[in-house]
């Protein structure tokens, strides 16, 4: 097909890497490319790759701005991580000096709830494939230079789905959820509305939709909503707060709780370095004892 207009942007590498941001677990729309990856949002499409210095994102024109924004470009990371070593907390500062390169995505509200609904009690492999499954049969086909790919199914489209074909997606009891989101935002739960709520109004918001526990909440309120004063809690997460923290705590929503009035306004960033740093860790001692 004939090339689109293309426009190529270029970042340094410090404070922007391409591997680590898409593979901590904040996004599922990606796969690998060449020497790099496409990364999918909406119905956009970037081939982004690590090239020594500098991080690359390669786009139509037209989609220039969005990835700009979608990739929080315009933010000063470097002040952030300057922040986590005002703490004097050795395991944040190691952490945010290891994953300095970590950048948190301004996804779209709507397509970050039904990812995070479908992920949990899931892998990511499995919701990768789940996803993209949805796209495929549910979204708007589209064509790049990259090839055919498909845009993310919109809440009309999934509130009529057929729920054995949405089975066939690998949603399993997950479909029950997506269905009842899905008529909700149809039926006018205005997710742009919620925008100008407090994280904690915001998360009683979503906890208020089927099938959005506490933590799906607090991953579309930083991943969906950009509220850096958001700190979810996983197996990873948990882990550091007992080794590094010494923390007592079981309630997952106490931990949250403990983190945010412990790092404030920046607890968002903090939870992705934190969550990179012991995973990343865990991955080195196992190869070290093969």
């Amino acid at each position: 097909m004939k090339k689109e207009n293309k426009a190529e942007i270029y970042y340094t590498s410090e404070y922007f890497s391409v591997k680590d941001t898409l593979e901590c677990g904040q996004i599922f729309r990606f796969r690998p490319y060449k020497k790099g990856y496409l990364v999918f949002f909406g119905d956009n499409v970037a081939y982004c790759y690590d090239n020594g210095e500098c991080a690359v994102i390669e786009c139509n024109e037209e989609q220039e701005a969005r990835f700009v924004n979608f990739f929080d470009l315009e933010r000063d990371y470097s002040a952030i991580v300057d922040n986590a070593t005002k703490f004097n907390v050795d395991v944040l500062e190691r952490s945010a000096r290891l994953g300095k390169g970590i950048r948190i995505l301004n996804q779209a509200p709507e397509e970050a709830l039904f990812s995070f609904v479908i992920s949990q009690n899931n892998n990511i492999p499995r919701i990768k494939k789940s996803i993209e499954k949805l796209c495929e049969i549910y979204g708007e086909k589209r064509d790049s230079e990259y090839g055919e790919y498909f845009a993310f199914p919109t809440a009309e489209k999934l509130a009529l789905a057929d729920e054995e074909t949405l089975k066939s997606a690998g949603l399993g009891y997950r479909v029950s959820y997506v269905k009842s989101v899905a008529n909700e935002i149809v039926n006018g739960f205005n997710l742009e509305s919620l925008k100008t709520l407090t994280t904690e109004e915001l998360r009683a918001k979503l906890i208020s939709l089927k099938g959005v526990g506490e933590k799906v909440a607090d991953c579309v309120t930083l991943f969906g909503f950009h509220r850096s004063d958001s700190f979810p809690v996983d197996t990873w997460i948990e882990k550091v707060y007992r080794e590094n923290f010494n923390g007592s705590l079981t309630d997952r929503r106490k931990i949250t709780e403990y983190f945010v009035k412990k790092f404030g306004k920046d607890s968002g960033y903090f939870q992705q370095y934190l969550f990179y740093y012991k995973r990343s860790l865990e991955k080195q001692n196992k190869n070290t004892e093969k």
